[in-house]
């Protein structure tokens, strides 16, 4: 736990952060298969890191179905602040739709962590096993200290829409990268530089620049 707790304090960003969490949490946690950090603005889900497929389809599905065990913990007024759902494959009458859902992707059973709440703002860690009575009381300790730093990196953002606008920008110049240096044969630093010269020489933006490329990239003309 002390290497854990060091190891994400060295991480150079919040994006990083809390993608080191996800991972952390698959690797340290026995039968988990995945895990993600789902947050929620106002009724809208933004997965904001994700370890697994089962994570980032879990997220789309509360997020669509607009219930789940996240958007449940977070409207509870009992101080609770972690849940552990044993066996999937049973019934769960709170939300029978995601629940029929998650069953249809594997998911066997899952627990999670509420990081904070803040009037119609939430986040939660959550994990994620295809096999039913994965989670039991002794994961907790892991899973709180997870959650304890995935709160402070949360925090360290202003707003969720700023952290989601960083994630979408860091996307586009990827996508962008990836299209310089296929049609040109660059290495992955040199199209980066690329971008950075035209958008130091022209003074736009790094993520206009980016989007320019993509949309270059799919212009028929």
């Amino acid at each position: 736990m002390a290497l854990l707790a060091r190891d994400l304090l060295a991480q150079d960003s919040v994006q990083a952060t809390l993608d080191e969490i996800a991972a952390s949490a698959v690797k340290l946690v026995e039968g988990c298969d995945a895990a993600g950090i789902l947050a929620v603005r106002k009724g809208r889900a933004v997965t904001l890191a994700a370890c697994g497929d089962l994570a980032q389809e879990s997220d789309r599905l509360q997020g669509e179905l607009g219930e789940g065990p996240c958007f449940d913990l977070a409207r509870r007024r009992d101080g609770e602040r972690l849940y552990r759902i044993a066996d999937l494959t049973q019934p769960q009458p709170a939300w029978e739709r995601f629940a029929a859902r998650a069953r249809e992707l594997g998911v066997g059973s899952m627990t999670g962590v509420l990081l904070y709440t803040d009037r119609e703002d939430f986040g939660a860690l959550n994990l994620y096993a295809r096999r039913p009575g994965t989670f039991g009381k002794d994961i907790e300790t892991a899973g709180w200290l997870l959650a304890s730093h995935a709160a402070v990196a949360l925090a360290d953002a202003r707003t969720i829409d700023q952290l989601e606008h960083a994630m979408e920008t860091r996307h586009a110049i990827g996508e962008a990268m990836g299209i310089l240096m296929e049609r040109h044969k660059l290495s992955e630093d040199d199209a980066f530089n690329v971008l950075r010269r035209i958008s130091q020489h022209h003074n736009i933006k790094l993520r206009d620049v980016a989007q320019r490329v993509r949309a270059d990239h799919t212009d028929p003309a």
